[in-house]
């Protein structure tokens, strides 16, 4: 299956994602990655692994759909079968002929601790200052609303008493490592069917 990934920091996802792609654990081909700031750390990582890189951001474009229609035209070109987005912070309205081949990972169980403005730390400190014992993460297929689409696999995480939001986040980054691939792993093989907002996974 080939990819994009659409990044706006640092790139440890879409790192891990290369990492067992060469290795040979993640049955993906990453053809493409798309930036929407030349600032990501990401883009290296892109680099060092001889990976096609573009950089699309969003102040150049006069509304979210143009925006959006550059980041899925370059995905086209690419002739990707997917986007995944790892930490891509811009709302990019998905075309009809990318719908339900568009994943995103969030580091809360939708629909909690969701929506504009909820990422990164801020999810994390959300969550410790609600009092919540459980967190967790959800992988999603993307609509044009900000974490709304379609659930296809969540894993809860435990929160502790003495946990500040760095020490959360890294828990939670530790599961996302694992429950990410394996998702497209189940897309790779053709195993995840979606309909209207059910998503089920098959057997082998």
């Amino acid at each position: 299956m080939k990819i994009a990934v659409l990044i706006s920091g640092s790139g440890r996802t879409l790192k891990n994602f290369i990492d067992l792609a060469a290795e040979g654990s993640l049955d993906v081909e990453i053809d493409l990655v798309i930036s929407s700031t030349p600032a990501a750390g990401g883009l290296e990582y892109a680099k060092q692994a001889g990976i096609a890189s573009v950089v699309l951001e969003r102040k150049d474009y006069p509304t979210h759909d143009a925006y959006g229609e550059a980041i899925f035209e370059s995905a086209r070109q690419a002739d990707v079968d997917l986007v995944a987005m790892a930490g891509f912070l811009k709302l990019a309205p998905v075309p009809d002929d990318f719908a339900g081949r568009v994943v995103n990972i969030h580091p809360s169980l939708i629909p909690s601790f969701c929506g504009h403005g909820m990422y990164g730390h801020h999810v994390h400190q959300a969550v410790l200052d609600y009092g919540c014992k459980i967190t967790g993460l959800t992988v999603h297929f993307v609509d044009n609303e900000y974490d709304a689409g379609p659930i296809i696999w969540q894993q809860p995480v435990p929160v502790f008493d003495d946990d500040t939001a760095e020490v959360l986040a890294a828990r939670v980054f530790d599961a996302e490592k694992e429950a990410y691939p394996h998702v497209l792993g189940l897309l790779a093989a053709g195993r995840i069917k979606l309909e209207g907002r059910k998503v089920t996974i098959g057997r082998r």
